[in-house]
């Protein structure tokens, strides 16, 4: 696969998202800049974690006007795969790709662990080498983490089977413990924990290699 790794001011992670893609799993990996507009070629979008535009208004509210987003907009509604971390979770719920919002931590604080998840969607592309209810170590980084929707908008997410990660022990106030959701179709996929930070035994964990061998495969 051909993975397009977007870069906004402010990324950080995005060095580590090419890092797995391309030498940890051997598929090809390209940086491409915020500014660009066109995805052609591409296989695949990864929204990497760290600070857009330095997280000001909101976190992912600016980056949502660049440029490339038009396109990852039109890329994801023609069924292609786009994968949001973190700040790129952010990004696809400011965006409109996603619902809810990520407001700030329950303790306002910034929070750097590991955490467990549960498994709760194994029917979309990026789970499908996951069983039900798997347990997963991954570690989250954030502070505006805290995932928050109407009860409409909850119902709706749990009829329509998008809620696929929740945390097993919440660490932020997430409402129903949710970490990671998906789109109604399952190629759109946020989530608040870095499964590229634990895709390698030096890293402290391997279970970033479900996702990512998923999502490759």
């Amino acid at each position: 696969m051909k993975i397009a790794i977007i870069v906004f001011p402010g990324s950080n992670c995005d060095a580590d998202c090419h890092d797995v893609v391309s030498r940890v799993y051997g598929h090809s990996a390209t940086y491409v800049w915020h500014k660009e507009t066109s995805l052609a070629g591409f296989d695949g979008v990864i929204l990497p974690g760290g600070f857009s535009y330095g997280d000001y208004l909101r976190t992912g509210a600016i980056a949502k006007f660049s440029p490339i987003m038009r396109e990852v907009i039109s890329f994801a509604n023609k069924g292609r795969l786009v994968l949001g971390i973190c700040n790129g979770f952010q990004i696809l719920v400011e965006s409109g790709l996603l619902p809810g919002v990520l407001i700030r931590n329950k303790n306002l604080r910034f929070i750097c662990d590991w955490v467990n998840l549960k498994t709760v969607n194994v029917q979309i592309p990026f789970t499908q080498k996951m069983s039900q209810d798997q347990i997963l170590k991954l570690p989250i980084a954030h502070m505006e983490g805290n995932y928050y929707a109407d009860e409409a908008t909850l119902k709706n997410l749990w009829d329509k089977n998008q809620v696929v990660f929740q945390y097993v022990d919440n660490p932020n106030g997430s409402l129903q413990n949710i970490a990671g959701i998906c789109n109604e179709t399952g190629n759109v996929l946020g989530m608040m924990p870095h499964p590229e930070r634990a895709s390698e035994e030096v890293l402290g964990g391997t279970d970033g290699h479900f996702l990512f061998n998923s999502f490759l495969k």
